[in-house]
C-alpha cells in the first residue's frame, strides 16, 4: 500500500478568536519542527477556546496521528461537520492504522467524490476495500467452521445422549433379568424347602412304619412265646 497522511494545517482566516489564533499559530510552528508534545498542548488549547473550530480539531488529529494514537485522532476527526476531501483523507488514513476498514474505504469513497482527481485517495481507497474484501471472507470462513464445530458438538451431544439412553435401557434390561433371576431362585429355594420338608414326612412316615412292623413282630414272637410256655404246663 502507498500510503500518505495528507498533513493540512489549516489557514487560520476564518478564527475569529484572536487567543485561539496565537495557539494554533504555536502549534502549527511546534507540529513542523515535530515537537508534537508541544503542539499537542498548544492545539487543545485553542480546541478549549471554541470547540466548533475545524482547524483546531484537524490541526490536533494530524498531530495525534503522528504520535499514533489513532483513537483519538478519529475522534477528532468525526467530529467535524461537513468534512472536506482533506479531512476525509485524514480519516481514512486513521481507520486503515487501526485496521478498521469499513470505516477506511466509506472515508476514501467521500473523498473521491469530492476530489475524484485524488490518485492516492483512490489507491487507498482500493487497498482498503481489498482489505475489507478479505476481513469479510475470513469472517465467513469462522462463522462457517463455528457452525460446523456447533453441528458436530450437538452431533456429538446426539450421540452421547443416544448412549447414555442405550445404557439406561441395557441397565434397565439387566436389572429386570437380576429381578427375575432372583424371583426364580427364590422359587426355586422355596421348592427346594418344600420338597426336603415332603421327604422328612415321608421318611418319618416310613420310620414308623418300619417301627411298627417291627414291633408287630416282637409281639408276635412274644404271643408264639407264650403260647408254647402254656403248652408245657398242659404237658
Amino acid at each position: 500500500m502507498r500510503k500518505s497522511v495528507l498533513i493540512i494545517l489549516l489557514t487560520l482566516a476564518s478564527v475569529s478568536v484572536w487567543g485561539q489564533k496565537a495557539d494554533l499559530r504555536k502549534g502549527n510552528r511546534e507540529f513542523r519542527k515535530g515537537e508534537y508534545g508541544e503542539a499537542d498542548i498548544s492545539y487543545r488549547k485553542g480546541l478549549l477556546k471554541d470547540t466548533s473550530s475545524v482547524a483546531a480539531r484537524y490541526n490536533l488529529a494530524n498531530n495525534l496521528y503522528r504520535q499514533e494514537n489513532y483513537d483519538e485522532a478519529a475522534k477528532m476527526l468525526d467530529g467535524i461537520e461537513n468534512p472536506d476531501a482533506a479531512a476525509c483523507f485524514n480519516r481514512g488514513d486513521v481507520a486503515i492504522a487501526k485496521e478498521d476498514w469499513k470505516t477506511a474505504v466509506d472515508s476514501f469513497k467521500e473523498c473521491l467524490l469530492q476530489d475524484p482527481g485524488d490518485l492516492k485517495a483512490k489507491e487507498n481507497y482500493i487497498y482498503a476495500r481489498n482489505k475489507l474484501m478479505e476481513q469479510q471472507e475470513q469472517q465467513q470462513n469462522q462463522d462457517q467452521n463455528q457452525n460446523q464445530n456447533q453441528d458436530q458438538n450437538q452431533d456429538q451431544n446426539q450421540q452421547d445422549q443416544n448412549q447414555n439412553q442405550d445404557q439406561q435401557k441395557q441397565d434397565q434390561n439387566q436389572q429386570d433379568q437380576n429381578l427375575d433371576q432372583d424371583k426364580q431362585d427364590q422359587q426355586q429355594q422355596q421348592q427346594q424347602q418344600e420338597l426336603s420338608a415332603q421327604q422328612a414326612q415321608q421318611l418319618l412316615q416310613a420310620i414308623q412304619e418300619k417301627e411298627k412292623q417291627t414291633q408287630e413282630k416282637v409281639d408276635e414272637k412274644k404271643a408264639a412265646a407264650l403260647k408254647s410256655r402254656q403248652k408245657e404246663k398242659n404237658w
